[in-house]
């Protein structure tokens, strides 16, 4: 058996010891950093590709939130949009509630008056809030674009109130939603979309009833849009005592052309009755009651909701008894109510994109809570783990010192005196 020795010098021996002692050092200093930052990944180097998805994780982390950012101001924007929406369908309701009353027998002239100032005042009211702004300035009904102020009106020549935009709805995306809604949908009518129409009636007197029923729309696509006028001529041939033989001749007084004329049959002179007219492109109504010689009916298209509103006014006000109000209040009726529904769907389309932008931002928060948790698991710190590890390095760093101190204490000079 053979015994080898070797000898370490003091030298070597030191040096090992204080390089031992420096890489516990830096270790320990390391983890206090981790610890503090409660980063495992403090620097790149620390672990090049955590350090990457960190900041990927980080990157769509602040895309997200300027998208919410982005997302505030569009819900703001369509909030007051809905609110503005909501005061239109209160105002419209008003002015409908004061038509429904302006048809009682028992007004007189200077009350009709009265109730079309009321309807007149509201309308007015109307204007400004399909006018409005938002808190940048910007027409919240201004479709696709449009003007500062996007409806115009009343105008001379017809048509009487103009939308000074671009019609159509911006698209919400799946992190966005319209700045604008769209104002021509809501609040102007379409000859081939909507179709409406108003009558009015030659003078007639308070001991004869004449009149129509609301006009409704058959075949949008057939609606040109033009003017017609309905003229009843007197007595034709044949008649005997007490009967009269009545024709109406229907005009298209935009192109001028007139079809032929009808025979009303079975006309008596002291009964009312009830003639269909379907033969105009895409409309019918009926014409009721007793018409006489030279009676005309006027039908024009309505341009707005607006343009409903002012025939109201001004054949209320100038209703010369309760037959030509009954007249009046029943065509505003039909197409207040048509523009009601516009107004209640572009509202009802609002408050969907309101519920959008809530779930938007529930999926936004979502996908953010999951990149955070991405970027916590690629660079944080398991404190636990952290904390043990220090400590485990701690007592051997203080280990170190001391046995460093001991050996320092044993060179062969300290024995020699």
């Amino acid at each position: 058996m053979s015994n080898t020795f070797m000898r370490v010098g003091t030298a070597n021996m030191y040096d090992n010891a204080l390089r031992n002692l420096g890489e516990r050092h830096s270790s320990l200093v390391d983890l206090q950093e981790n610890l503090t930052s409660g980063k495992r990944v403090v620097r790149p180097s620390d672990d090049p590709v955590a350090a990457a998805q960190a900041e990927r994780a980080l990157t769509r982390i602040t895309r997200i939130q300027t998208e919410q950012r982005t997302l505030e101001v569009q819900r703001n924007a369509m909030a007051q949009a809905e609110s503005s929406l909501g005061d239109a369908v209160n105002l419209v309701q008003e002015m409908r509630q004061l038509m429904v009353n302006a048809g009682s027998g028992t007004l007189t002239t200077n009350d009709r008056k009265t109730i079309s100032q009321q309807i007149q005042s509201l309308r007015d009211q109307l204007f400004d809030v399909v006018n409005r702004k938002d808190t940048n300035g910007l027409p919240l009904f201004s479709s696709l674009g449009s003007a500062l102020q996007p409806f115009l009106g009343p105008l001379t020549p017809a048509p009487d109130y103009s939308f000074e935009g671009l019609p159509g709805q911006t698209s919400a995306g799946d992190v966005s939603l319209p700045l604008t809604m769209d104002g021509d949908a809501a609040f102007m009518f379409h000859n081939q979309r909507d179709g409406v129409y108003h009558a009015s009636i030659s003078a007639v007197p308070a001991d004869r009833q004449f009149g129509t029923t609301g006009i409704t729309t058959t075949d949008p696509t057939l609606v040109t849009g033009d003017n017609y006028q309905i003229v009843f001529s007197g007595v034709g041939p044949g008649a005997t005592a007490g009967t009269l033989t009545a024709t109406y001749t229907i005009t298209n007084t935009t192109t001028m052309v007139s079809q032929p004329p009808v025979t009303v049959p079975d006309f008596p002179a002291d009964k009312p009755v009830t003639i269909g007219i379907s033969t105009i492109p895409g409309l019918s109504f009926d014409i009721k009651g007793t018409p006489a010689n030279g009676d005309t009916v006027t039908l024009q298209p309505s341009a707005s909701v607006f343009s409903v509103v002012d025939a109201a006014v001004r054949e209320i006000a100038g209703a010369a008894n309760s037959n030509a109000a009954a007249q009046a209040v029943g065509q505003a009726l039909q197409n207040i109510d048509r523009g009601l529904e516009r107004i209640q769907a572009s509202r009802g389309y609002a408050g969907e994109l309101l519920n959008r932008a809530d779930r938007i931002t529930g999926n936004q928060e979502k996908r953010s809570n999951q990149l955070e948790s991405d970027r916590s698991r690629a660079e944080d710190l398991d404190m636990i783990k952290g904390i043990s590890d220090f400590q485990n390095q701690q007592v051997g760093y203080e280990a170190a010192l001391k046995s460093y101190s001991m050996v320092q204490k044993m060179s062969l000079f300290n024995f020699i005196s």
